[in-house]
């Protein structure tokens, strides 16, 4: 069949609804992953709250079930509670129909192996690719079984799993969900957790139209709000998600955003801290901090290539206890080397419990030390030539292609490179002082943009 071969992305399908991605396309990509990875047993589906996922998730489980599998359907979820299901129930397979953090004329999947194992563009979204393309896929006239499950208590259960109940101390909490799931989600756990915790909401109530725009903490103007009532509400903290919830992000209780790369740290110590000698995942958008953390608590650094697929590759094949990403993504080995984005508040509020700190103080060390820029988007009509340039403006510095490029000297490091899933160049930097940082990122810019 006729398909835009752009929404096949280096690590999930999307595109916009209802041009590039529709219930046509949908049930073609269910047959496409049952003819790919041939499933023994039953496909998780799961949903987020877009005002077409249900369609969508229709048609994907018609053309899984048209041809002869089982599909257990788990109604509206967050992506991390996917791999949740997969490796829970064990399931033969999972997708989640879903669009992340882009606005809501955006729809999408992503989708697992067993395991759960991401399936990146070069593990099997190319194929699915192909396969929707060729358009052959036949349905079978013994079709597959459809039930249906509500995961929701078991997956908090397992959550709380993660901590020790008891050591929370109350505290006052800002939820920011950009009205995806993440807001009852937190708050069903809470509440099975009997946790001692005052929610503050904020965007918590679900609504796929995205009533303000791009459901993305990262995005700066997105926080405004969120930041403000931490402060205005004097709460302890914030906890905000974007719309499909498998990304988190903090704010303290001066109101000041804590970006991951600050936070990651404490993460780190705190899982070598029980498993000291392993290996841990580190991106190369942002990197001195981790490998400081890594190294005084006795870990092994490894870099990987930016993006959820290839982190769980790369942990995978290192055996790595934990992985961080600056944008927000948090890796676990113990949940099946993916990314959850609620074990980190459970792990932030018994770390803040336990050592009676407040979150300003945990990362105001390491903010001191290093200063980023934030990512920074640029859209360029030649990438490659783009590359090239800064290749060979820098190239008396430390120069890596892993993903994109990044330099290094002592004083400032950077990387460039391109999305994954929008038409853009992305910067990174960090430096040892504000004035370099911000010198070097106009400097930088400069050669991006020409």
């Amino acid at each position: 069949m006729q398909v835009d071969p752009s929404i096949f992305k280096g690590y999930d399908i999307r595109g916009i609804y209802p041009s590039s991605i529709n219930e046509k396309v949908a049930y073609a990509i269910g047959q496409a992953y049952v003819e790919l990875i041939k499933p023994e047993g039953e496909i998780l589906v799961g949903r987020d709250v877009r005002l077409h996922s249900n369609e969508l998730a229709e048609s994907l489980i018609k053309g899984i079930t048209d041809n002869g599998v089982d599909v257990l359907d788990v109604g509206l979820i967050s992506t991390d509670m996917v791999y949740f299901g997969v490796g829970n129930y064990q399931t033969a397979g999972g997708i989640q129909v879903t669009a992340s953090h882009n606005p809501p004329e955006w729809h999408g999947f992503k989708m697992v192996k067993a395991g759960p194992v991401a399936m990146s563009f070069e593990s099997g979204i190319e194929d699915i690719k192909k396969l929707v393309e060729k358009g052959s896929l036949k349905k079978l006239e013994r079709g597959g079984n459809r039930r249906k499950l509500e995961i929701w208590d078991e997956y908090s259960k397992y959550i709380l799993g993660w901590i020790r109940s008891e050591s929370i101390k109350p505290f006052k909490v800002v939820v920011n969900a950009n009205f995806g799931l993440a807001g009852q989600i937190f708050k069903r756990i809470v509440e099975i957790g009997n946790l001692p915790i005052e929610i503050v909401p904020l965007n918590i109530e679900p609504d796929g139209t995205f009533p303000k725009g791009r459901p993305d903490p990262f995005v700066p103007e997105n926080r405004v709000e969120f930041v403000k009532l931490v402060k205005d509400s004097s709460s302890d903290f914030g906890i905000a998600w974007d719309a499909d919830a498998d990304r988190v992000f903090f704010c303290d209780e001066k109101g000041a955003f804590v970006e991951p790369y600050y936070l990651n740290p404490v993460l780190i110590k705190s899982m070598l801290k029980k498993h000291p000698g392993e290996k841990v995942i580190y991106d190369p958008r942002y990197t001195w901090a981790l490998i400081d953390a890594i190294k005084e608590s006795g870990g092994q650094p490894v870099i990987s290539k930016v993006g959820h697929s290839y982190i769980k590759e790369k942990m995978r094949a290192e055996n790595a206890l934990f992985a961080t990403e600056s944008s927000g993504h948090t890796y676990y080995r113990d949940y099946w080397y993916a990314d959850c984005g609620m074990i980190p508040p459970m792990q932030i509020m018994e770390y803040l419990s336990v050592h009676n700190e407040k979150l300003s103080n945990l990362v105001s060390e390491v903010m001191s030390k290093y200063y980023i820029s934030g990512e920074i988007n640029s859209k360029v009509p030649d990438v490659k030539a783009v590359l090239q340039k800064i290749k060979s403006k820098y190239s008396d510095g430390d120069v890596l292609e892993l993903d994109g490029v990044s330099v290094e000297y002592n004083d400032f490091r950077f990387t460039v490179r391109p999305s994954n899933t929008e038409p853009l160049l992305r910067l990174t930097l960090e430096a040892k002082s504000k004035e370099l940082m911000e010198q070097k990122r106009d400097e930088v810019l400069a050669v991006i943009r020409g």
